[in-house]
């Protein structure tokens, strides 16, 4: 089991971006780095993440050399342990969803969003960054977006409690990847997130597809069914519920 080094910051830039340049000075993999609050927070496809004071932000650095096609695996393995950690706060319902490939929703709403950060060296993973992010107080609003946290579903914990949590789940569930490889993270992924069949519309850089989800592929690519075919995305916001 990965035991985590964990800094504690009142208020950092970006935890991620820390992160990234302790990993460039050859910083060892284990490092978690928690602030308080973040200046200048990064969500995914370059939009800002918001994260006040109560939120979580927490990032943490792995050397896991693999290959790249493999790191599919890893914003799969830190939604799962997100989610147990937003699920085992709540004193009931909702049951958090996940939503591919680096959300985590309640009653459709986000709670939850990852970011990884990676280079690699002689085709292999160097260095991977992962930053998690976690309305546990507030709620920010986003534009386009339907946002949650979890004190509005009656959680009573702090920031630093559930990253702690999100901590000790990803341990367990990295010791899970490196012992059986990722067909159980994929496996478990599918189990808590939209159902096969569900409409969902994919947006890339170069198109907008729409259709109904097929799963995953066995390296974590979202599977889109498109009438008679089946297409593979590795990347791409999804917006669930579109029509087909």
């Amino acid at each position: 089991m990965i035991a985590w080094r964990l800094e504690q910051y009142e208020k950092l830039g970006s935890t991620s971006d820390f992160c990234a340049e302790r990993a460039k000075a050859g910083e060892p993999e284990g490092l978690a780095v928690f602030a308080a609050q973040q200046s200048a927070g990064r969500g995914s496809r370059g939009r800002t993440w918001h994260s006040p004071h109560g939120n979580v932000a927490l990032s943490v650095l792995l050397r896991p050399q693999i290959a790249p096609a493999e790191s599919s695996m890893f914003p799969l393995l830190a939604g799962i342990a997100a989610a147990d950690a937003i699920n085992a706060a709540l004193p009931s319902g909702p049951t958090p969803l996940l939503k591919w490939p680096n959300d985590v929703l309640l009653n459709g709403q986000k709670c939850a969003g990852l970011l990884i950060d990676a280079t690699q060296a002689q085709n292999r993973i160097d260095w991977l960054v992962i930053g998690i992010g976690i309305n546990v107080a507030y709620a920010p609003q986003v534009p386009g977006r339907a946002t949650t946290c979890l004190a509005a579903h009656g959680a009573e914990t702090t920031a630093i409690a559930i990253a702690h949590s999100v901590l000790d789940h990803f341990s367990t569930w990295l010791d899970i990847f490196q012992a059986s490889g990722p067909s159980k993270i994929i496996s478990t992924w599918l189990s808590r997130a939209h159902p096969i069949g569900t409409k969902l519309e994919v947006k890339t850089l170069e198109k907008t597809a729409a259709g109904t989800f097929a799963g995953l592929s066995p390296t974590g690519e979202l599977l889109l069914r498109e009438e008679d075919r089946i297409e593979t995305f590795r990347t791409g916001e999804i917006l669930i519920g579109t029509r087909t």
